[in-house]
This record gives structure tokens, sequence and C-alpha cells, in this order.
């Protein structure tokens, strides 16, 4: 016992630690080299099931994009008061133009609302026997896009307190509800992820159980000869960690070539809306997030099933 003690101490422990580790980390790549088959499957189930919760994430991320975009289109209408006068009207929205919260302004005289509801409504001739211009003076009001949804509602309020502003409205009811369905996709693809990651971990848990039983007479014979579980845990531990850093792999390349087939129809489709949006696909930080996920999946689920399975088996 002293002699292995005082071998443990030895300045190359930290080395043949490092050694074996290796030794086991592409032993494990062999074992799966030696059935290409079944490991093939198996990274294929493991991608696909990857692959859904991060397809439905790029959907989200591309859906948000649309609805930031649009959220730059967002105005707040100043209906003026009767009394303000055109160049009162006109010198407000210079001065409002110039506050940091504001992208960009724009005074449409009472006249000129008149022509254009004119112009849009067809009421022309009935318009034209009034004799006095019943719509106001509006100052249309584009907010920053950094605000979000709280920032410009504090904003329409406090320019709706100006003494000159009869009304301020903001119409954003459509915005609202986009933001919520896509709090919804946002809060499904959490729910997806957690279910197919458990489903991930028993899908690798299954596999490792099936070799574990392969070489259940080998474990007896370790266990008989005094072999920790460290070390006959080892081999199936990296086991998972190469079908989960495959499966992540695959999922990864599925999300590209699924978003790569649907580049085509969703610029044509942005195109017929005079929009330029482009779908985008994952990230780099979240391609390697995904394949991290892979591995750590994997190996939990083998080191879950390990634990229990050698638990079983006892040296006859």
């Amino acid at each position: 016992m002293a002699l292995v003690e005082a071998g443990l101490e030895r300045p190359g422990l930290f080395a043949r630690f490092t050694q074996e580790h290796l030794r086991v980390f592409f032993f494990s790549l062999g074992k799966l080299g030696k059935g290409p088959i079944a490991a093939a499957l198996t990274a294929l189930v493991i991608g696909i099931a990857l692959a859904l919760p991060a397809g439905l994430y790029v959907l989200t991320r591309n859906l948000a994009t649309v609805g930031y975009s649009w959220q730059d289109s967002l105005q707040i209408s100043l209906f003026l008061k009767d009394s303000v006068s055109s160049e009162r009207g006109a010198a407000m929205a210079r001065e409002l133009r110039a506050e940091s919260d504001i992208s960009r302004t724009e005074y449409i005289s009472r006249e000129q609302s008149l022509s254009d509801f004119k112009a849009q409504s067809g009421f022309g001739d009935a318009l034209a026997i009034l004799q006095d211009n019943p719509l106001p003076a509006v100052i249309a009001v584009t907010p920053q896009s950094r605000l979000g949804k709280a920032g410009v509602e504090e904003l329409a309020a406090r320019l709706g307190r100006l003494p000159e502003v009869d009304l301020a409205k903001l119409d954003q009811k459509w915005l609202e509800r986009l933001y919520a369905l896509l709090d919804i996709a946002r809060r499904s693809v959490g729910i997806i992820a957690t279910l197919l990651g458990v489903a991930v971990m028993v899908i690798i848990g299954n596999t490792i159980r099936l070799d574990i039983e392969a070489r259940r007479e080998e474990i007896e014979v370790m266990k008989l000869v005094g072999a920790p579980d460290s070390f006959i845990r080892r081999p199936f531990l990296y086991a998972g960690f190469w079908h989960g850093l495959l499966g992540g792999i695959l999922a990864w390349i599925l999300v590209a070539a699924g978003v790569q087939s649907l580049s085509g129809p969703a610029l044509a489709l942005a195109q017929a809306y005079g929009s330029q949006f482009q779908l985008s696909g994952l990230p780099a930080a979240d391609g390697f997030s995904l394949i991290a996920a892979g591995i750590v999946l994997g190996w939990a689920g083998a080191f879950v099933t390990v634990s229990r399975r050698l638990s079983l088996i006892e040296p006859r």
C-alpha cells in the first residue's frame, strides 16, 4: 500500500493520467468505427432530436428580426389643437426631431391632411361642400427602435401631455400581438428543447446499456480483479461523448440545410412585400453551443446509465 501511495506521488502521475484518458478517448472512437452503421443511425436520431428545437429557435430569431424591422415603421400621431398655427406646428416638429428618443418627425398641415383624405377616401365631392376643414394638423413621430415597447409607450404619454397636443395616438396592437406570439414561441422552444434533451439522454443511455450488456463478462472480470468503477465507467462515458458530438454536428448540418432550402422562398415572399429580408441561419456561437449541448447530454446519459448498470453487475 505504501508503494502504491508512493507511486501516486511521482512526478509522472499527471502524464499517466492524461495518457490513460487519451487512450480511452481514441479507443471509444475506434469502437464506434467497428460498427459504423449503428453509430450513424444513433447519430442521425440524436441529430434530428437536437435539430428540431434548434430549427424552431432559428425560426423564432428570424421572426423577431422581422418584428424589430417593423418596429422601425411604428409612429406616434400627435393631433394638434385647432388653435396651433402652421408655423408653430412646423417648429414643434423640428424641436421634437432634436430629441434623442425620436428618429424623425413629419409635420402634416390641416390642408395637407384634408387633401390626403380626399385622395384616399373617395369622398372628395362630399368634403367639398364643407365650409370648414374638420381635420387637425398632425405631427408624425417615429421613435428610435432601441426604445422598445415600454419606452415607446412612455414617449407617447409624454408627448400627449404637451400643451399644443390634443391627442397622441400610438397604434401598436399588431406589434403587441407579434411580440406575444414570439414569447409563446420562445417558451415553446424551451419546453421542446427540454423534452427532446431528455429523449437524447434516453437514446444514448439505451445505446450504452446495450454496449454494457455486450461486455458484461469483461466487466465482471475487471470487477473480480479489483478495477474501480471509475476505470470501468470511463470508456462508456467517452462513447457517450462521441455520440453526443456526432449528433450535435449532424443537427447543425440539418438546420443549415433547412435554412438554405427555405432562403429562396423566404426572399421571394419578402420581396413581394417590398422588403429585402433574408433568412439567417444558426450563428457560429449558437452552433457550437448546440454541439456542446449534444456532448453534455451524451455524457450525462452515459453516466446515469453506466452508474446504474454497474451497480447491478457483480462478479460471479
